[in-house]
Formats: C-alpha cells, sequence, structure tokens
C-alpha cells in the first residue's frame, strides 16, 4: 500500500503526512483491541524495566510465562493443559507438525484445498494452494489434501495419519466457515483411527468470532490448539496447546525435542497476558456479534455477491477482481485500509478492531457501500 506509518492508536494508523486512516482489517485479525491499547502499553512499560530476554526459551523459570500460562489455559478444555510459546503463527503450526508425528510415530497429514497455514516449509506443505507451493517442491511428503466441508474423502484419514490440521474458518482461503456436523465428522473420523486433531485458530482466536475461540461454537476439542495474532496485543506471539500426555514425547529421544530462542519472550507475554485479561474483562464476543450485524445490515449495494463469515471475521465478496481492486483502492484513499484475503482476488477482508465504536463502524460501512456502487 505504500503507507509509511508514523503511530496508531485505538483503531487509527497515521502516516508521515499526518493522514489519518481507519485500520479495517486490524493489521490481519492481530490488533483486535486496537493499536496501543493503555493496559496492554502499560504492562509492556513494566517488563520492560524488569528484564528482556535473558535465556532459550525452557531454561529459566520466567513469572510472565507461567502467568500467562496459567490464565490461557484456565479458559480452554482441561486437556489442553500445557503451552509451548512460540513467535509467530507458522511456528505455532511447525511445532504442532512436530509434536503429531512424534507423538503418533505416523508421518501422514490431512490438510484441506484452499486452507492456510504458513509460509515455511512445513506449514507450507499443509497448506492447499499449489501457487504458493509449486515453486518450493518437494515439500513434506505424504500429505494428502481433501475439500472442505464435504464428508467425501473422509476415509482419507486412516491408521497411517499422524494428524488432520485445519482452520475452523478458512481465512485466506476466502473466510469459509465450517460447518459444525462436518466438522464433528472430522473430529470423530480421528478419534476412530487414532489420528490427532491439530485446530489452527491463529486467526479465529481471542473474539474474533464471537466466542473466545472457535472450538467453543463447534463444540468439539482439538488434540493440539494453535494460536497467534491477537494473541499478544500488537507483540509477536504464539503458541501451540496440548495435553501433558501428548507433550511428554517431546521429553525424550532427543531431550530436547523443540528449541526456540525468543519463544515466550517476556515482553510479549506480559503484552499477551494484559491483552487476554482485557478481552475477558468486557463482553468482546458481544461486541464481535454486534459488528457482524451492523456489517451485514450496512452493505446492501447490488454488486456485493455475499458476506460471509462469523462475528468480526468477515468477507466482502464483489462481483469481479477489477471491481475488487478499486473499490480497496477507493476506501483507502478515503482512509480507510481494506485487503484481499490471499487466496481469492474477489474478496474484501473486514475484520475492524473491537473496540471500534459503532459510529466509525457505520461512517466506514456506509463509505465502503458508496464505493461499491459508485464502481460497479
Amino acid at each position: 500500500m505504500g503507507l509509511e506509518v508514523e503511530r496508531a492508536e485505538g483503531p487509527y494508523i497515521y502516516t508521515s503526512n499526518d493522514k489519518q486512516y481507519v485500520d479495517f482489517i486490524s493489521g490481519i485479525a492481530v490488533s483486535s483491541l486496537g493499536h496501543r491499547h493503555p493496559k496492554v502499553v502499560k504492562a509492556i512499560k513494566k517488563q520492560v524495566d524488569r528484564h528482556l530476554h535473558v535465556m532459550v526459551y525452557g531454561e529459566f523459570i520466567q513469572e510472565p510465562q507461567s502467568a500467562y500460562a496459567d490464565l490461557l489455559t484456565s479458559q480452554l478444555p482441561d486437556q489442553l493443559e500445557r503451552v509451548y510459546f512460540v513467535n509467530s503463527g507458522t511456528e505455532a503450526n511447525e511445532g504442532a507438525l512436530k509434536l503429531a508425528k512424534k507423538h503418533t510415530g505416523r508421518h501422514k497429514f490431512v490438510a484441506f484445498n484452499h486452507g492456510y497455514h504458513g509460509d515455511t516449509q512445513g506449514s507450507l506443505s499443509v497448506t492447499g494452494r499449489d501457487v504458493y507451493r509449486d515453486p518450493y517442491l518437494p515439500l513434506l511428503p505424504d500429505v494428502h489434501f481433501l475439500d472442505f466441508n464435504s464428508h467425501d474423502g473422509l476415509s482419507t484419514i486412516d491408521e497411517e495419519t499422524a494428524a488432520v490440521i485445519m482452520e475452523p474458518i478458512q481465512g485466506e482461503g476466502g473466510i469459509i466457515p465450517a460447518q459444525k456436523e462436518w466438522l464433528q465428522a472430522v473430529r470423530n473420523r480421528c478419534d476412530e483411527v487414532g489420528a490427532l486433531l491439530i485446530l489452527d485458530e491463529i486467526q479465529t482466536g481471542f473474539f474474533r468470532t464471537g466466542s473466545l475461540f472457535a472450538l467453543h461454537r463447534y463444540g468439539i476439542t482439538p488434540d493440539i490448539l494453535c494460536l497467534a495474532k491477537a494473541m499478544g496485543g500488537g507483540m509477536p506471539m504464539g503458541a501451540f496447546v496440548s495435553s501433558s500426555k501428548i507433550f511428554e514425547s517431546f521429553m525424550f529421544d532427543p531431550p530436547l525435542n523443540h528449541v526456540t530462542t525468543f519463544g515466550g519472550h517476556p515482553v510479549s507475554c506480559a503484552a499477551a497476558h494484559a491483552t487476554l485479561k482485557e478481552l475477558l474483562s468486557d463482553d468482546y464476543g458481544k461486541r464481535a456479534k454486534k459488528i457482524e450485524s451492523i456489517v451485514r445490515e450496512e452493505l446492501t449495494a447490488e454488486a456485493i455477491v455475499e458476506v460471509r463469515g462469523v462475528g468480526a471475521m468477515l468477507g466482502m465478496e464483489l462481483r469481479d477482481k477489477e471491481l475488487t481492486q478499486k473499490v480497496v483502492e477507493a476506501c483507502l484513499s478515503e482512509g480507510i485500509i481494506l485487503g484481499w484475503t490471499l487466496h481469492s482476488n474477489t474478496l474484501v477482508r473486514l475484520a475492524p478492531p473491537l473496540i471500534i465504536e459503532e459510529e466509525l463502524l457505520h461512517s466506514s460501512l456506509q463509505t465502503i457501500n458508496q464505493k461499491v456502487e459508485i464502481h460497479s
């Protein structure tokens, strides 16, 4: 976009020429509490005055890590009781893939067409879009792709499968929610054959969809849960979460199965802790649902094919890619930051911060709707 950022506050980003922009995509679902939330900034400053990095993750006991792990796991199903902190979403998925292989002793993975799990080698191997995969072949072997929301092919998940990895709502694939019955069928099939279910909630987590995690909406518990994006309140942070029993396999042969220097950085953990405390202190799930209601009510232009998604993780499907590009560019000129998803050039991402005031939400949506009408 070529914007030179000078500062950011709440729902706004300000450029070096002092122009104000509404961040309507929250830095791609990261800034759910807006930019520089006061409680997050306070926690960061307090931790900076204590210590920064002191040792490779796991060697020393650090209060920011343990306190945040306690709070996070208290909000999850009982079996999701141990947390491994990393720096990003793709690292969380990499760790989850390794953990699944080590625990099961298997090497086969099942993933889904148009799914997205990151751009490092392992995460890219289970990302379901050839245009991104082909330049880097060969990737991990024995990865099988099925159609999302289709019962056809679930028998591919078999006794040789280490894990199934999936998003409950495909984000970069075009904001496609999983059907509840189908997701439960995937969970049941994994149980039948002893495969693990890895749920990638990197984009859906932390009230983005109206519940703290999308797993709460679907009534299922994964074997491994992957988190990032909004987790750190604007700081780099990720995690994969599982049971003590599954994590035991990381303790031997070799004793250091997975190592990260900066994972669980104390400043990021302090920011993440403050973020989650704030999210739990108010009804942010209700705010996400209200955002969805207003978006669906306001976006009525004839060239809008569909508004889909859940909560404040929404996508506006337009008639063709030319119109989509014109609308995104026109909105940017009016001070509203929009963007595409990676796998779709006709879908405009709508993911405003959960703290956005209704008046600003209404005015932004009216501008978006108007630009669609003008350019169609």
